[in-house]
Parts: structure tokens; sequence; C-alpha cells
């Protein structure tokens, strides 16, 4: 069984570790865990994780943050994932810092990444797994903030807040969605 793990980010120096980068962030624990690598493959940074069984394809789309929807699909279509089986990694201004929401389907909430990888799969049917980076910021600075860099507190906190994202992504693959889900929103 094959399953499709995109975190999704903005690929450059200027934007590793910034809020909006917490798809990579995750994925990159993800992959060191694993003892993968990630190596330059078409749309995205790729990496395969087996475990129990499963196959995991981990992207990093390399085509900015609002054109995410090419990797997804590219990657769903070549490696033959059905869209149930596809969990993207996001962030969330609504969400407190560190606090997951994952969610079998939805709007896109505004999220750009999330909005063409909608347009792109042509449903909004697919697992979306949301990480809270806060919304602590002035009117009118949410681009600032969502492109600025953690805060100390967050950077002291962000290893084990990315340890229990992993820990969601695994119960995702191995024992589904609405479990996932159970065990892990609002944590």
């Amino acid at each position: 069984m094959k399953y499709l793990i995109a975190g999704l980010g903005n690929i450059g120096a200027e934007y590793e570790n910034t809020r909006h980068n917490i798809g990579f962030k995750v994925l990159d624990a993800f992959a060191k865990a694993s003892g993968a690598f990630f190596s330059n493959g078409r749309y995205a940074d790729t990496a395969e994780v087996k475990y129990r069984g499963r196959t995991l394809v981990l992207i990093k789309p390399t085509t900015f943050m609002n054109l995410s929807g090419q990797a997804v699909r590219y990657w769903a279509q070549q490696e033959n994932i059905p869209v149930e089986n596809i969990l993207v990694i996001v962030d969330d201004l609504s969400l407190p810092f560190g606090v997951l929401r994952i969610r079998q389907s939805g709007s896109d909430g505004g999220h750009n990444g999330l909005k063409n990888i909608t347009e792109m799969l042509g449903t909004q049917n697919y697992a979306r797994l949301r990480f809270g980076i806060g919304n602590d910021f002035p009117k009118g600075r949410q681009v600032d903030y969502v492109l600025g860099k953690w805060s100390y507190d967050e950077l002291r906190r962000i290893e084990e807040r990315t340890e229990i994202t992993t820990q969601a992504v695994y119960s995702f693959v191995m024992e589904g969605i609405q479990r996932a889900m159970n065990n892990f929103n609002g944590k």
C-alpha cells in the first residue's frame, strides 16, 4: 500500500525556518527519523520510507507554495496513489502554535497551497494535517508573520511538536484518518 505525504513550503534559503515552511520541517524530521534522504525529482524533492508493509512517498514541492498542486498531482499519478492515501501538511494561522488539526476533506481555508492542490486534483476530498502557527501579529502584517522566522520560544518547542506530528502521520498511514483525527486533533 502506498501513501503520498506532501509537506508544503517554499524553496530557497530565505524561506528556511519560516512558519510557512512547517510542512518541509515536519518531513525533514520524518525522513531523518526514518533514515531516508531527499533527492531532487520532478516538481519536488522526494524520499521514500518503508514502514510495516507500507510505502510512504514524501514530497516537498519545489514549485513554491501557490503551485503545490502540480507536485501533488504529478507524484500521485506517477506512484499510482489514490486520493484517499494523500496527506498534505500545512501551516494554519487559526490554530495556536503546535496544535494539530487533521481533516479528511474540506475547504482550503484561504491557504493558497491547499487551493491549488484542490484545483489540480479536482476534489477537496484529500486529507490535510494543519499545524498551528498562531496569529500573534498586528493587523495587516499577516504575510510578514507567516513568512517570518520562528520566535525563540517556538524554536525551543518545535522539535517536540514535529515529533508529535510525525506520530500523527504514522497514525494516518497505519490506523486510518478517523483514528488519527481522534488521537491527534487539538493536541
